[in-house]
């Protein structure tokens, strides 16, 4: 079995600290969103077009997720009436994710929740250590979208 370095293990321990904040982060979220009738899925999503009409495609790349999660949730935001399908002249074939007024308001409410609520938390933990810990986690998403070096290869023995 192979054996993790200090630092391999320190990484590890990182992605198994972002699964647990995670599961926490959705399920706060959650509770900020459901007064508007939202979750965090779909509070996600109408941040994303909040800055401009973009497809399905778009917003899921945005996010970090499959494009087909992201149509379920932008249909169920479509029939609450939060985003309309709108004509995308550079392709007819994906249409644009737009925010109506009613899913502008819902979002509204939900960042200003957000706003209480984390400047509440924060206020509770060093300036400086949530700083370096944004910066590791930039730091490790840089790595996990980068391919891995190349293995060296053992020679054998002839």
């Amino acid at each position: 079995m192979a054996r993790l370095t200090a630092a391999g293990l320190a990484f590890s321990e990182l992605i198994i600290a972002v699964f647990r904040v995670n599961g926490l982060a959705l399920a706060a979220g959650d509770r900020l969103a459901e007064p508007s009738g939202l979750t965090s899925a779909r509070w996600q999503v109408l941040g994303v077009v909040d800055h401009g009409p973009a497809t399905v495609a778009e917003v899921a790349r945005t996010m970090g997720l499959r494009r087909q999660s992201v149509q379920q949730t932008a249909d169920a935001l479509a029939r609450k009436g939060f985003v309309d399908y709108v004509d995308n002249p550079a392709d007819r074939r994906a249409s644009l994710i737009a925010l109506t007024r009613a899913g502008r308001r819902a979002l509204r409410a939900v960042e200003a929740r957000h706003a209480a609520w984390a400047s509440r938390l924060a206020a509770r933990v060093d300036l400086d250590k949530l700083r370096a810990t944004v910066a590791a986690l930039d730091d490790a998403a840089t790595l996990l979208r980068s391919p891995p070096p190349p293995r060296a290869r053992r020679r054998r023995k002839d």
